[in-house]
Order: C-alpha cells, then sequence, then structure tokens
C-alpha cells in the first residue's frame, strides 16, 4: 500500500531558501523516495508576494514530480498550518540597520506566538516543527510556549547548517571527501556565540584532532569560520546562505523522520530540559542527537574538557539572555 500524503507546510516560502528547497521535498530526498506530499505555501499577504508565491506553484507543476500531489498558496497562516504534518518555519522578521536584538526579538515574538497559537490548535497533534528564521533559537522556544497541546520534542531550530559547514572544512583541512568526516557537534545558539567542537569527531575513522594535530587551527580558524560562515557568504553574494541552507533543512528533516544511520549523531537545537551535560533546562539548544522512529536523543557520556565547558557555557547565557527578553516581551 502506498503511504497516506504527507502535509509540509513551509512559511516565507516565495523566498530563495524556499526556492531552494522544494526540490528536496518533491523528489523524495527529504521524506523518503516512496513518501507523497502536499505543500502548504504561506508566504505574506501582499500581492507582489503571493503573485510570486504562484509563479512558485507553476513551476512545481512544470516540474511533474510524482510525489507531488497538490500544493496549496495563501497568506492566511490558518490555512497554511490547518492539518500540517511537517511545518518548516522559513519566514522570520530580519534585522535591519540599527536594530538592536531586542527589538528584533520584539518583532519576532509577535509573529512567533501568533504561529504558535496555531499550531497548537489547526497542525497535527504530531507535528514536527522545525525553525529556521533567526534568530531561531529563541524563536522556536517562543512557538513551543505558544503550543501547549503539541509536545516540546516536537520543536527544532536548524544548527545542520553549522554542523554541515563543520563537516566541509574538516573535510577541506583533511584533503578528504566530505564522506569520511562524522560526530562534528555544533553546541549552542545559532549565532557566532555557537561552539564547533571537533573533540567526538572522526576522519575515516581516526579521531579527526590527530588527523588535522593542529589546535592553533582548531582554536583560531576553524572555530571562527564556522562561527562567521553565514556573514562571510553574505559579503560575497550580498544573498544570505540558500542553497546550502535548503540541504542543511533537508538533511535534518531526512533524520528527524527517517532516522540517523548507526553510530553517528548530527546537531539538532532542541529542548534543553533534561540533558546531562550542565546546560539549563528550558531552552532551545544545539546538541548531539542520534534519531530513530521520528524522535531525537541526546548522545550522552561525550568528554568535555575545559576549553568546551567555557564555549558551552558563553552560548548558554546568551541564549539564557534572549529567553529572558522574550518572556518579558510575552508578559511570561
Amino acid at each position: 500500500m502506498s503511504k497516506p500524503v504527507m502535509t509540509v507546510c513551509i512559511t516565507g516560502a516565495a523566498g530563495q531558501i524556499g526556492y531552494a528547497l522544494l526540490p528536496h521535498l518533491c523528489s523524495g530526498k527529504t521524506f523518503g523516495p516512496d513518501q507523497p506530499v502536499k505543500l502548504h505555501l504561506l508566504d505574506l499577504n501582499i500581492e507582489g508576494v503571493q503573485t510570486a508565491l504562484n509563479g512558485v506553484k507553476m513551476e512545481l507543476e512544470d516540474a511533474t514530480y510524482p510525489l507531488l500531489k497538490g500544493v496549496v498558496c495563501t497568506g492566511d497562516a490558518k490555512v497554511a498550518f490547518t492539518g500540517a504534518d511537517a511545518v518548516i518555519m522559513l519566514g522570520a522578521f530580519p534585522r535591519k540597520d540599527g536594530m538592536e536584538r531586542k527589538d528584533l526579538l520584539e518583532k519576532n515574538c509577535g509573529i512567533f506566538k501568533e504561529q504558535g497559537e496555531l499550531l497548537n490548535t489547526v497542525a497535527s497533534k504530531t507535528v514536527k516543527v522545525l525553525v529556521v528564521g533567526n534568530p531561531a533559537n529563541t524563536n522556536c522556544l517562543i512557538a513551543a510556549e505558544c503550543a501547549p497541546n503539541i509536545p516540546r520534542e516536537n520543536f527544532s531550530a536548524l544548527t545542520r547548517l553549522d554542523h554541515n559547514r563543520a563537516i566541509a572544512q574538516l573535510a577541506i583541512k583533511a584533503s578528504v571527501p566530505v564522506e569520511q568526516v562524522q560526530n562534528s557537534i555544533i553546541w549552542g545558539n545559532h549565532s557566532s556565540t555557537q561552539y564547533p567542537d571537533i573533540n567526538a569527531a572522526t576522519i575515516n575513522g581516526k579521531k579527526a584532532k590527530e588527523v588535522v594535530n593542529n589546535d592553533e587551527w582548531y582554536k583560531n580558524e576553524f572555530i571562527p569560520c564556522i562561527q562567521k560562515r553565514g556573514a562571510a557568504i553574505i559579503a560575497a553574494r550580498k544573498l544570505s546562505s540558500a542553497l546550502s541552507a535548503a540541504q542543511a533543512i533537508s538533511d535534518h528533516m531526512h533524520d528527524w523522520f527517517l532516522g540517523t544511520p548507526a553510530g553517528q549523531f548530527v546537531s539538532m537545537a532542541v529542548d534543553s530540559t533534561g540533558n546531562k551535560y550542565g546546560v539549563a533546562d528550558g531552552l532551545i539548544y544545539s546538541f548531539p542527537v542520534s534519531c530513530s522512529n521520528g524522535k531525537w536523543t541526546i548522545k550522552e557520556g561525550l568528554e568535555i574538557d575545559d576549553f568546551s565547558k567555557e564555549k558551552m557555557k558563553a552560548t548558554e547565557q546568551e541564549l539564557t539572555d534572549e529567553k529572558k527578553t522574550a518572556m518579558e516581551i510575552l508578559g511570561k
């Protein structure tokens, strides 16, 4: 028997990341080659935006994807979220010149409070929600806070792009194919405080730190490179990452729904409550996780040295400060 059609909602769908993501979702690359999908594409209810969104729908029709069983374009979040099995939240209020981080959080609190409340009432109760729009971790926390009917573990924020960037830089440094690099870790926030950690990473089965054997490169080049990679791409392209972001979103959802390979873990920003690494409860914090049967589990038992503890605590503090600001705005 064929699988039931999965309803996948994308917010901010008319943007460049949405455009780059759609082939992954419709080809079977993300959810599996036998999983039919129906797309709910949400973006601003503005004539020019909706016209562009309908142009995307026309292209999807012309692409004749066998797994694509329908496309709904809308400016109404209630329509978009109704019956959704997976929601990929690309849309967020962008940071503009002169804006303080608190101003950005205030704008996004309103958006993600409203969307969280709608998810709570009209989405599937087993919906899995991935927040990509920045500040992604705290936007995810706000949506989860406002959707008490949906399990907290069904909300996550994207740090897979940072994870993939770390793998790529290790592969380049060691002059090996990317598939030989496994188990890099992104701890904390999807921001410049994140901690890209290679202590558990392997290159062709050997410890990455021993293969690279260059602590100065690791601390002074690798870590800042991953932390600032997004800004470097914007400086080069005059646009934010789209192709690589779409790949990371697809990787994240694929592993969450279909599972990670045995012995491997990936980075996901998830509910920190009950973790074994001393991170405060109640944050959306990036950890190494493995996935099976649609659920993620934080990898336990990794050795954390003093350098790592300091980096992990710094990004935790940023997330704690963001949460405090967000809860004040929400009146909680």
